[in-house]
């Protein structure tokens, strides 16, 4: 099985570069909204001195590490897997002795990941430079223990995001389900704006969400800003969370498969 692995995944890596303006394009979109925020939010506490209690160096620091954080944790799985369904030529990869999405899917995920990340860099060099960060109260014992944490939040979102792109077993309207899904999840992952800014049903609604463990928990976690409780609770809230994503995924992929039907299949 790793030799089937190690072979997708120099097959997908060649891929990626066949595809560099498609790259850029995506690089781009993970960068402009978190820039855009940063400069907003710093501005204003600049202004005000801070907003509830978050100076404008937090600002900086949090949408420095969420820049990071977010490409490790996310995932392109209706990209790569949804147009397969409506198309046709899933059946192709149906016949073959591997799971399409946690093979191939999973997979070109990772390279994707991996390339836009070496991209991603000299860019957050220079925010480092025009922003100047104080990240001197992060410790390496909080960056360690998020390494765990952004593993776990990349299986919970990829697990997730394969979910719901097998709904488009079912409906041709899977991207329109898609958008409106990353909408709540800008909102409850603290992509938009740190959680503690929003009001307080909100971030109580957030703390039983799988979105937090996307980003938002291992940006706190990174920063320190977590006590060993909150560190608990949140591993013990993405564990539950991505034991219940394995089951549903399961079961709708397995439902799925019975009801796909393509032309000439």
């Amino acid at each position: 099985m790793l030799r089937i692995y190690q072979r997708l995944w120099q097959v997908n890596w060649a891929e990626q570069w066949q595809y560099r303006a498609n790259t850029i394009m995506y690089l781009l979109y993970w960068i402009v909204s978190p820039v855009v925020y940063l400069s907003v939010w710093t501005t204003v506490a600049q202004a005000q001195g801070d907003v509830q209690g978050l100076t404008a160096n937090d600002f900086v620091t949090y949408y420095l590490t969420l820049l990071l954080v977010d490409q490790l944790t996310s995932e392109i799985t209706i990209h790569i897997f949804g147009y397969k369904v409506q198309d046709g030529s899933l059946s192709n990869e149906l016949i073959r002795p591997i799971h399409p999405i946690l093979t191939q899917a999973l997979v070109s995920n990772l390279a994707f990941k991996v390339l836009v990340l070496g991209g991603m860099l000299p860019v957050w060099g220079v925010l480092w430079v025009l922003f100047q960060p104080d990240f001197s109260a992060v410790m390496w014992g909080n960056v360690l223990m998020a390494v765990p944490a952004l593993f776990l939040g990349f299986a919970l979102n990829f697990v997730i995001g394969a979910t719901l792109t097998c709904l488009a077993f079912w409906t041709t309207r899977v991207w329109s389900l898609h958008e409106f899904y990353w909408a709540i999840v800008t909102l409850f992952s603290g992509q938009f704006v740190p959680l503690t800014l929003l009001p307080p049903y909100i971030q109580t609604i957030s703390s039983y969400l799988p979105f937090q463990m996307y980003k938002y928990f291992q940006i706190q976690l990174i920063l320190g800003k977590l006590t060993t409780a909150e560190i608990v609770q949140g591993y013990t809230l993405g564990v539950v969370w991505l034991v219940v994503a394995l089951f549903a995924f399961a079961w709708v992929w397995r439902v799925g498969v019975t009801k796909y039907s393509a032309v000439g299949a």
